[in-house]
């Protein structure tokens, strides 16, 4: 059985629906089973910056899957969710990212694992700190607590614990 950690992140409404549907999706793949959900939190756009703002969570699974299959299923359900690549870090009905799967330390042209920009976004280490504060990233020779110790307060400030609002339940 293979452990990963995977990021979750969406900024186009109906947020929250996105972020359940595609855990459901997850969950619906035989040789996946989500172990541990984070809390949903509330991050500002990085990179481009004239979008709203992200729901962020970090799912940890076990998967009898490959690494690159992994993949294929989350760009599945990226593509399922309506998904459209437009603008670089621009918004998003749901993205998928696989930060962390075993031990492994890999780079192809599709895939790298760990994630290569996961120890400079405070939206992926919060979350992740939360559910896997000791998870120590393979060649970084840290845990993620570490990492998040680490961050610049800037990265981290205005990163909430979301609420759904009354006018958003049903």
């Amino acid at each position: 059985m293979n452990r990963a950690f995977i990021a979750l992140g969406t900024n186009i409404e109906p947020r929250k629906d996105y972020l359940d549907q595609a855990i459901t999706l997850l969950s619906k793949v035989d040789d996946i089973q989500v172990i541990k959900k984070s809390s949903i939190y509330q991050t500002p756009p990085v990179g481009y910056t004239n979008q709203a703002d992200f729901l962020n969570m970090v799912l940890e699974i076990n998967t009898l899957l490959p690494s690159d299959n992994l993949l294929d299923i989350c760009q599945e359900i990226e593509n399922e969710l309506g998904r459209k690549r437009v603008i670089r870090f621009g918004p998003r009905t749901i993205d998928l990212d696989i930060l962390v799967y075993n031990e492994e330390n890999m780079k192809t042209e599709r895939l790298t694992i760990p994630h290569p920009r996961m120890s400079e976004r405070g939206f992926v280490l919060v979350p992740l700190n939360e559910i896997a504060p000791n998870l120590q990233i393979p060649g970084l020779g840290q845990t993620v607590d570490e990492l998040l110790v680490d961050l610049p307060e800037q990265e981290k400030k205005d990163i909430t614990k979301w609420k759904m609002a009354e006018s958003e339940k049903e």
